[in-house]
């Protein structure tokens, strides 16, 4: 069986971008990440340990954040590969990352990358 867990509109201060003063100035990303891993041992045991815990989750998508990149893929990149790193268990990644401000012309809630992957658990 399958199970999910979901990371829902993370807000986080950055500083990604192509362009200079995206280097400089940072803006707000909105984070949503979906995980799935067979968790229902915990549902029995009431054990972190039987789990992910989502707060190393939540530690690892500020970490990257945290590391400016040029691409809004490579961070994706980045989380997924470390998520996947310290949960082997994990079958399913999706994280949408969206950048609230973008330096475009025309008005938006944003502009955003969304990438999957499934891993053979």
């Amino acid at each position: 069986m399958t199970s999910k867990i979901l990371l829902e509109n993370l807000k986080i201060f950055a500083f990604h971008g192509v362009l200079p003063e995206e280097k400089i100035l940072g803006t707000y990303y909105i984070l949503n990440v979906e995980i799935h891993a067979d968790l229902w041992k915990a549902s029995e045991s009431d054990d972190l340990k039987d789990t992910i815990n989502y707060a190393e989750i939540n530690d690892i998508l500020h970490n990257e954040m945290a590391i400016p990149s040029q691409l809004l893929e490579h961070v994706i990149g980045r989380i997924i590969n470390n998520l996947k790193q310290k949960f082997p268990q994990i079958s399913f990644i999706n994280v949408k990352l969206t950048k609230t401000n973008p330096p475009m012309k025309g008005e938006m809630d944003g502009v955003s990358v969304e990438m999957t992957q499934e891993f053979k658990v």
